[in-house]
């Protein structure tokens, strides 16, 4: 794919020359940010998130006007020549330190932000794949995905597909996913509209922006995993040197041409932190050392498949017994001068009752979830398979601290049907689009693979992944993803492992810890949240939307 394979957004000259200011192409689905305030990046990639606009346009409707960004000074201030001269004396300095002391490390302090647009749902999770960068992709629950995008609704045909016997089907179930997601988002609407009326002491917009996230939460199972997103990345020279290695041993061509698209991107900030990308002896033996390596195990994979077992959602496969115990005296260790090993022999000895004393003091009086406890908790860690759709993975994939791993997006495990649907009387076309999917990503299989079949497979369908994190992470990511304005799905899942860790682990104390932990059914779950949002807009005097 290139560049001319993405739709080109219009812009003006006049946007044209200022965009050309601060970001590095006007024209193609991917760029570089230049030029600006770090607090101007993170607030672009944080209202990137929530928008259907691509980050140039945000950039010109909300941002480059804005007295307090100051893009007028900034720009008045740069010489025509200033970039490229910063860049020459970093590439100096970087090539001097790299030759006299082979300190590429160095690669780990510098950083860039990269806008990745037009991007389907399974390329942005090779995108997000590593630990070391931050992210933030375009939400499915903040914006409707019912009107098209260039004369075509929101999603990529794939470079095997495209021009092949299949095309024509692939863009006609496609085309009714989306159709089906824009004939049920009214119907919708109307249905919690009369389920959770509008209170006087809201405001419209309050109202209706929670009114939208619950329709968003119930629709986006129809979208399939074809459906484009844009994806911010803020990463060292380092991080993205590892991304685009993954991504050129990748088997789809669409992951593998984006990469050459960042590649090129990335080389008009920071060209020396990518050198070794594509040199044949070093990023290009790599890249083949991953490739084959993910070959061979999808060959062995293929020879130990047997029947799958009935299981539920989430499944706790792992854990410490001693857990509390290591905790308890991981907790002193910082407080005495013994050794580690004699320390917990000291705890093992203790009455329970001071045990959980000294993890409660550690644990100290939490006011807030993000009063968190320290390292203690990192001593010991959980184990979980689950089994769940597409669109909870999405959300819990973007945990970085934690080890995740998948396997492919399948229609073998089935699909979910929301509530809603079904109390709509609307599950019967529902299952039919889920069915017409099934079809298409069958016939993808048996000529292109199963990696191509993942395109046309809707979020709805069930995947099953794995979550290895420490009790310190268990804590942050339980408390947050379960907080009443959460997607109902991801809040399941992880009110169930809160569950295990107490009553299949037995570890009471740490469950304990996790005193935010929000086991509640929640109708409109996010109103609470617009309620405080709107408060805080009243006190900064900021003017609320129309709703």
């Amino acid at each position: 794919m290139t560049p001319e394979s993405y739709y080109r957004e219009p812009f003006t000259a006049s946007e044209s020359a200022l965009l050309g200011r601060f970001f590095t192409n006007t024209t193609g689905p991917v760029f570089a940010l230049v030029n600006l305030p770090e607090v101007v990046k993170g607030a672009l990639f944080a209202r990137y998130s929530r928008s259907p606009k691509s980050l140039r346009r945000l950039f010109l409707d909300e941002f480059s006007a804005a007295p307090e960004v100051g893009i007028d000074a900034i720009a008045s201030a740069l010489p025509p020549d200033d970039e490229t001269v910063r860049l020459a004396r970093a590439e100096d300095l970087y090539n001097k330190v790299f030759t006299q002391y082979g300190d590429d490390s160095v690669a780990q302090l510098g950083a860039m932000h990269l806008a990745c647009e037009q991007a389907s749902n399974v390329l942005t999770k090779v995108l997000e794949w590593g630990r070391l960068a931050s992210y933030l992709e375009q939400s499915t629950r903040y914006m409707f995905y019912d009107e098209p995008l260039g004369g075509r609704f929101r999603y990529m045909v794939p470079p095997e597909v495209r021009g092949g016997s299949l095309e024509a089907e692939f863009c006609a179930t496609l085309d009714g996913l989306f159709q089906t997601y824009q004939g049920l988002t009214r119907r919708l609407g109307a249905y919690y509209e009369s389920l959770f009326p509008k209170s006087e002491t809201d405001s419209n917009f309050v109202y209706r922006s929670t009114i939208r996230a619950r329709v968003c939460d119930d629709l986006r199972g129809l979208l399939p995993a074809a459906t484009i997103s844009n994806v911010g990345i803020h990463g060292s020279g380092q991080a993205y040197e590892m991304l685009l290695l993954r991504m050129r041993a990748h088997p789809l061509a669409e992951v593998r041409a984006y990469s050459d698209l960042m590649l090129t991107e990335l080389r008009k900030v920071a060209p020396a932190f990518l050198r070794r990308v594509d040199a044949p002896d070093r990023g290009g033996d790599w890249s083949r050392y991953l490739e084959e390596t993910a070959a061979t195990m999808h060959r062995l994979g293929a020879d130990h498949a047997s029947p799958i077992p009935e299981r539920p959602e989430v499944t706790l496969v792992e854990w410490d017994p001693d857990a509390e115990a290591k905790i308890a005296a991981a907790s002193l260790y910082a407080s005495t001068d013994l050794p580690d090993d004699t320390l917990l022999e000291t705890v093992r000895r203790l009455p329970a009752a001071d045990r959980e004393r000294l993890i409660g003091a550690y644990v100290g009086d939490r006011r807030n979830r993000r009063h968190k406890p320290g390292r203690a908790f990192e001593r010991v860690g959980y184990r979980f398979d689950i089994l769940c759709d597409y669109g909870i993975f999405r959300d819990l994939q973007r945990h970085r601290l934690l080890t995740i791993d998948w396997q492919r997006l399948g229609t073998h495990h089935g699909f979910v049907i929301p509530a809603a649907i079904e109390d709509l009387g609307e599950g019967g076309r529902w299952g039919e689009a889920m069915h017409g999917a099934a079809a298409l990503a069958a016939r993808l299989a048996a000529s292109f693979g199963p990696e191509i079949a993942q395109y046309a497979v809707p979020l709805a369908y069930r995947i099953r992944f794995v979550l290895q994190l420490n009790a310190r992470e268990a804590m942050h990511l339980i408390e947050l993803r379960t907080a009443a304005g959460g997607h109902p799905g991801y809040r399941r899942v992880c009110q169930e492992m809160h569950r295990l860790i107490r009553e299949q682990a037995g570890h009471h104390l740490i469950a304990d810890a996790m005193q935010f932990v929000d086991h509640s059914e929640s109708g409109l779950g996010r109103l609470d949240g617009e309620r405080k949002a709107a408060a805080r807009r009243a006190a900064a005097g900021i003017r609320e939307p129309e709703g």
